[in-house]
């Protein structure tokens, strides 16, 4: 019998789900105004996302005017596709700080990331805003019998920090696990539904957001300034990065970032089969579960999977889905795939995200990144941190999270070298490989890929009717060949985690320039 291989354009076709995040399928849409001047402000805040905004809203509750510049829409980024649990329980990184930093930063780490938690659902109930607000206990856990010793150690330096935590080997999951930690005290929500609703107590109190509105140069001064790819500039006193990858490099961070992007998928679930809790394991390709209210789904529950990480611009994403989604299917009794979509991350070689004064010489700008996939908790305590930090007082724990930070460079060395040996092996290995195609025709519709014409690479994509768009295979950041997500049609740069469109322009930073176009009509 023969076999039937489908062509690359039906398999994206063929993948399971709506191709939407359910936050942003079930949240209204945004629609503010773009910069069109130049304007002054108190603080300008650069980024949408949760880190952002929350920066913002802290600092207006402090009678400060804050213009907020998003390069697309507010809480549509990384944001929102994120799986929005708020949670200080972050896989195994507490035994990993209590041996690398000590006792007293594994305290105030914990001691902060709860203390974002309850930031959270204290302003959801100072603003009255209904963002599905549930609390749930957080496990980690692992189905191979070899990790205990890992789970039990992680679950003695959690408990030790001063969190509600417990060993266990019992879950409310539909399968067995050898071990797991489970964290008391955490919750979910929806990510937009509580941004939107800071987004507008923003404006209530006099601040601005502008949407549409790329920066792409920042002036460090007294004052700061900060202008846009339209050409307008925002003159304040001080300035705060929280564009998730910073997209200003004069403090080297990206050499201690590695950016991941990991796959979704939700489906309806009875209620009966709800497994109560929220689920991580990093057992293999990773896998987080939870729940989320899904009215559409007759009083049920939506399962929403995450897992199958891999590095932008270096990974199957497409098979990834169809793996993801069977793991769900083989362990949940869901209906039809309703959502897929993909969430992306940077993890800091340290393993603590970055949030404070932008490098040694900074003044009066501010950054925030490095999340590692905890963005909110991690974003919210940016906004709590960095108001401090900006009215001249520090919490006890600044030196922890300070992106000045050098005294564990020692510690993280191996993370960091084994990070910059695969940002070498593409910015240097992708040009030395020969192209997956010798020519533009041979570009099947629906696909992409990276072809030499005369002498240079161009990123080729050609659309379902054959139309063939073609820009610069170098990325406009720092110069790495991108290459082709089949299942989200983007290019991806594999060294920092930029993302582009078929046509070119940015889809996600750290670049802030397009992908300049190119000429294959002759081709």
């Amino acid at each position: 019998m023969g076999t039937h291989r489908t062509s690359p354009s039906s398999a994206a076709e063929l993948l399971p789900g709506r191709d939407e995040s359910y936050w942003m399928a079930s949240s209204p849409s945004t629609a503010l105004p773009p910069l069109t001047e130049d304007t002054e402000a108190d603080v300008v805040v650069v980024g949408g996302g949760i880190a952002g905004l929350s920066t913002a809203w802290e600092l207006a509750r402090t009678g400060l005017h804050v213009v907020v510049l998003e390069a697309d829409r507010i809480a549509a980024g990384v944001t929102g596709h994120t799986t929005a649990k708020a949670s200080a329980l972050h896989g195994l990184v507490y035994e990993r700080i209590l041996r690398t930093r000590g006792e007293q930063a594994t305290r105030l780490y914990a001691r902060s990331q709860q203390g974002a938690v309850e930031r959270i659902a204290a302003v959801a109930a100072e603003l009255g805003v209904d963002c599905a607000w549930e609390r749930r206990p957080a496990f980690t856990y692992t189905t191979d019998p070899g990790n205990r010793d890992a789970l039990k150690a992680e679950a003695s330096a959690a408990h030790g920090a001063g969190l509600d935590v417990h060993y266990t080997v019992e879950t409310a999951l539909p399968f067995e696990v050898a071990a797991a930690v489970c964290a008391e005290g955490q919750a979910q929500f929806h990510p937009r539904a509580y941004l939107l609703a800071l987004a507008t107590d923003l404006a209530a109190r006099g601040s601005v957001i502008h949407e549409r509105s790329r920066v792409t140069r920042l002036h460090e001064g007294s004052p700061c300034r900060v202008t846009t790819e339209a050409g307008y500039t925002v003159t304040a006193r001080d300035v705060v990065v929280a564009t998730h990858y910073p997209v200003f490099d004069r403090a080297l961070l990206f050499a201690r970032l590695s950016p991941r992007r990991e796959l979704v998928v939700a489906a309806p679930l009875p209620e009966g089969a709800d497994p109560g809790g929220m689920y991580l394991t990093e057992d293999g390709s990773k896998r987080s579960v939870r729940t989320a209210p899904y009215p559409e789904g007759d009083g049920g529950r939506l399962l929403i999977v995450t897992g199958e990480s891999f590095t932008p611009g270096d990974g199957d994403a497409t098979a990834g889905f169809a793996r993801l989604d069977a793991w769900m299917r083989t362990h949940f009794p869901v209906g039809e795939t309703a959502y897929r979509w993909a969430a992306q991350d940077n993890d800091v070689s340290d393993t603590v995200p970055m949030i404070g004064r932008y490098h040694p010489g900074a003044k009066h700008t501010y950054v925030a990144t490095g999340f590692g996939g905890w963005g909110m908790s991690g974003g919210v305590l940016a906004g709590q941190l960095l108001t401090r930090l900006l009215h001249g007082e520090e919490p006890p724990w600044t030196g922890l999270y300070d992106p000045r930070r050098l005294w564990s460079t020692v510690r993280e060395a191996p993370s960091l070298l084994r990070q910059q040996a695969d940002v070498a092996r593409h910015f240097v290995g992708d040009r030395m490989a020969t192209t997956h195609v010798d020519s533009v025709a041979e570009i099947a519709p629906g696909t992409g890929a990276v072809v030499r014409i005369g002498g240079s690479r161009c990123a080729v994509y050609r659309d379902k009717d054959g139309t063939a768009q073609a820009v610069s295979a170098r990325c406009t950041h720092l110069g790495c060949l991108v290459a082709f997500n089949q299942a989200e049609t983007a290019w991806e740069c594999p060294c920092h985690g930029s993302r582009f469109a078929p046509d070119g322009s940015v889809l996600q930073g750290p670049a802030t320039r397009p992908l300049p176009q190119r000429d294959v009509s002759g081709e």
